[in-house]
């Protein structure tokens, strides 16, 4: 007996199936959530009212908007067979979203025999987010839309005599601004901004307990000095915890609840993510290993405005420190000054290099296996100028080789130099929208 083949669903009947599951996603955590500090669905202790016709009218627009920015173009009839929702109730959350300028008309599709329906699209440049990563030397920006597509980037410099929290808000204002008229955006458009800094950070109340690298960086309320700048919700957070985020929603840690980002350059620090949530610990510090005990290095308490042992001994400055130190007057190899540099050495059987890769993988192979042991991540990500090299990375492998339990998988991040970036603004899609959707919801639905 032959059994007769099945036609191929269409695009559309694809997009309602994937919707579909959307759809019961969204009712499930709709039902018990509350949103954290990154927009993230979590659970929440306050129960819900479900026959509140505010509350009802909100879940219906959330479950609309999200079909159609994760299913793509539809129709009503489309919507309202994925959502489970009533052609009326329908008819009326998409006419409310078209007016705040959430949903647009794409035009008409196919005909199955009476009208065409209207093709609906989520409008995702009805505004922008906007993410800043601050770091000793540099101010970098991305401008995206409420996709979280990029839109532009710029870098700009940082001069000592300019360095001060003012003047970097200042900085950042009128870039940011200059930014938004190259896109020919009104300043209203830009709806949240997401910053990094090398730091420990208050991210409930925006500040900056301590950034070590420039002037008078200590207890800086910087989350409220940049709202005040730009007229727009802010979110402080650690860099790391960023980069972190990004992997999570676009690079190696795609899929990941589990895992930790472990960065090294001219500082050392990591992003630890559990449950599929950030974990930053009472006091904000969770992941500042920088800070960790280093056999044969100073006993020194942590400090929170010095550089921890950890550092001293895998930062950028510490291996060239180690490298250009006691080298003889010969001019064989004096002109190393990136450690990229030594550690490709290292490859080419330099044995000087090869002591010095020894001595930081063991360090941090030390450091993974710790972390493994006490979070038994799925995965431990490295990046940084220092981590993300392939010749430090076969080394600590090497290394953890043999480990019978707590095993973990180490890689390298692959989105590089933009990783803090990219979790910036991945951060700021969910807020941005939820912001226009409960404007939204004061109208009528």
């Amino acid at each position: 007996m032959f059994l007769a083949e099945r036609p191929r669903p269409s695009v559309l009947e694809s997009r309602i199936a994937l919707a579909e599951l959307i759809n019961y996603d969204v009712h499930c955590q709709l039902c018990s959530a509350g949103r954290n500090a990154y927009g993230d669905l979590s659970v929440t202790g306050k129960p819900i009212s479900p026959g509140r016709p505010p509350l009802i009218r909100q879940t219906n627009a959330e479950i609309l908007l999200r079909l159609l920015r994760e299913a793509g173009p539809c129709s009503k009839a489309d919507l309202v067979r994925a959502s489970g929702l009533s052609a009326p109730s329908v008819t009326n959350v998409i006419g409310t979203l078209t007016s705040a300028g959430l949903v647009e008309m794409l035009g008409e599709g196919d005909s199955t025999g009476g009208r065409p329906p209207d093709i609906l699209s989520f409008n995702a440049h009805r505004g922008c987010i906007a993410g800043v990563e601050i770091t000793r030397d540099a101010i970098r920006m991305m401008l995206a839309d409420l996709n979280g597509d990029e839109f532009t980037q710029s870098d700009i410099a940082i001069r000592k005599s300019r360095s001060t929290p003012a003047e970097i808000c200042r900085q950042i204002g009128e870039e940011l601004l200059r930014l938004l008229r190259g896109r020919k955006l009104a300043r209203n458009r830009l709806l949240r901004l997401t910053v990094g800094v090398p730091a420990i950070v208050n991210v409930d109340e925006g500040t900056v307990l301590a950034f070590t690298a420039l002037r008078d960086w200590r207890n800086v309320p910087l989350g409220s000095m940049l709202s005040r700048e730009l007229h727009c919700a802010v979110l402080i957070d650690n860099d790391t915890n960023l980069a972190a985020a990004g992997e999570l929603h676009s690079g190696a840690a795609k899929g990941e609840e589990n895992f930790v980002f472990i960065t090294i350059g001219e500082g050392v620090g990591a992003g630890i993510f559990l449950n599929g949530s950030i974990y930053r610990g009472s006091q904000w510090s969770a992941g500042e290993i920088g800070y960790l005990r280093v056999p044969s290095i100073s006993r020194e308490h942590p400090a929170i405005h010095k550089y921890g042992e950890l550092e001293t001994a895998l930062s950028t400055s510490g291996i060239l420190k180690a490298w250009h130190s006691n080298l003889s007057n010969s001019k064989v190899h004096q002109d190393i000054k990136s450690v990229s540099d030594v550690w490709d050495l290292a490859a080419a059987g330099s044995a000087r290099a090869k002591r010095i890769l020894q001595q930081r993988a063991t360090i941090l192979a030390d450091v993974i296996l710790d972390l493994a042991l006490v979070l038994n991540p799925n995965l431990i990500l490295l990046g940084g100028e220092v981590g993300n090299h392939p010749v430090l990375l076969n080394k600590v492998n090497q290394l953890l080789e043999g480990s019978e339990f707590a095993i973990v998988r180490v890689a390298p991040g692959a989105l590089g130099t933009s990783a803090v970036l990219r979790g910036a603004i991945s951060i700021a899609v969910e807020p941005a929208i939820l912001s226009l959707l409960r404007s939204a919801g004061r109208q009528p639905i």
